[in-house]
């Protein structure tokens, strides 16, 4: 009963991070835009999209609680550690400032469990990771030939600006945005509940809406930071920019999340945000570190919680610590080398640069 409710509580805080970060954020162009003025407004409408899109993600949550592992295996004890991890991982990578996608993490702690207890559908998670390579990839590529549309279109209508035009834009912009926020909601609920209802704790109805319920609280309490930043760092976009990336991105989300598929949201809306900017500046784009960044995030996002989730399913469900320390010892190892080859590096490159004073 303990872990029961343990599972609940990290499920609830974890829905409720989910709306503060993710759901929040689609409406930060609208936002920054200024086409819609109160922040109020902007985090209720962004909490009600996400709550209605998490009605709705039954699919997805179907995936994250029976789909890549034997639902047999997936007892309280492993939901408790599969959220658990989860959890974790995001709350210290946001310390340390690495953003982190919230399915790529929790689909890295099940594939973990199932690696430590034997039993993963490896074709269900070969179907999953390549669509984590594919939406994002086709993101860029639609928002970019809208892009070279909507600059053509500009070029043409340059010295008739339309008020009535530029209205129904910012219209536009809103509705994309709510599109937006109920997809964040449909496929990031799963993450959150999947795993309680996979091993049996909720009901799927009960699950969806106690975390839609979660993610909208925590859109409209703890949301505004992150509609204040992603306001900010997006505010270079037009108002035809955000319509194609909120759009683009949304219609992608929900797409996949028909199709079961827990999609990280955050590397489809930014790879939007780099093909927009791609047909202003198609050289200078590629030098960002947004792009770095975007490669950086799908590789350490599963990584370290597969780990994390893996360790702790040896510990606490097969008493097995030889593997863990074993493990342990090979990341302190690596970390320590990498330390000290960084400081070896540093030295030699103080040497030669006294070497140099001293010549001349």
């Amino acid at each position: 009963m303990t872990l029961v409710i343990i599972g609940l509580a990290v499920s609830c805080f974890f829905a409720f991070n989910v709306g503060a970060s993710g759901s929040a954020a689609t409406m930060g162009i609208a936002y920054g835009a200024q086409v819609i003025k109160k922040k109020r407004t902007a985090l209720i409408l962004s909490g009600a999209g996400g709550l209605l899109g998490a009605l709705w993600g039954g699919e997805v949550v179907e995936t994250i609680g029976k789909g890549l592992i034997a639902s047999e295996l997936l007892t309280v004890q492993a939901a408790v550690i599969i959220l658990s991890v989860s959890a974790i991982t995001l709350f210290f990578t946001n310390m340390i400032g690495i953003p982190l996608s919230t399915s790529e993490v929790t689909v890295g702690a099940i594939v973990g469990v199932g690696i430590s207890l034997q039993q993963l559908y490896l074709d269900n998670l070969i179907h999953v990771v390549t669509f984590w390579v594919i939406v994002p990839v086709a993101a860029f590529a639609l928002t970019f030939c809208f892009g070279l549309v909507a600059n053509y279109w500009r070029k043409k209508r340059k010295h008739s600006a339309n008020r009535k035009i530029s209205k129904w834009i910012s219209i536009l912009l809103i509705v994309t945005g709510f599109i937006e926020a109920f997809a964040a909601g449909m496929n990031n609920v799963a993450n959150a509940i999947g795993p309680l209802v996979g091993a049996g704790v909720l009901p799927k109805e009960m699950g969806l809406l106690t975390g839609g319920v979660f993610i909208a609280l925590g859109s409209i309490l703890l949301g505004g930071r992150v509609l204040e930043t992603n306001g900010k760092r997006i505010s270079t976009l037009t108002l035809t920019d955000g319509v194609m990336v909120s759009g683009t991105s949304g219609v992608l989300v929900v797409g996949a999340s028909l199709l079961g598929i827990p999609i990280p949201m955050t590397q489809v809306t930014t790879s939007a945000i780099v093909g927009v900017g791609a047909t202003k500046n198609w050289t200078e784009i590629w030098r960002k570190r947004i792009i770095y960044q975007i490669l950086k995030v799908w590789i350490t996002s599963p990584i370290i919680s597969l780990l994390l989730a893996y360790c702790l399913t040896e510990v606490f469900l097969r008493s097995n610590f030889y593997t863990v320390v074993m493990i342990a010892s090979g990341i302190l190892a690596t970390l320590l080398l990498t330390g000290f080859g960084r400081k070896a590096a540093v030295q030699t490159q103080k040497g030669k640069t006294r070497s140099l004073k001293q010549e001349f």
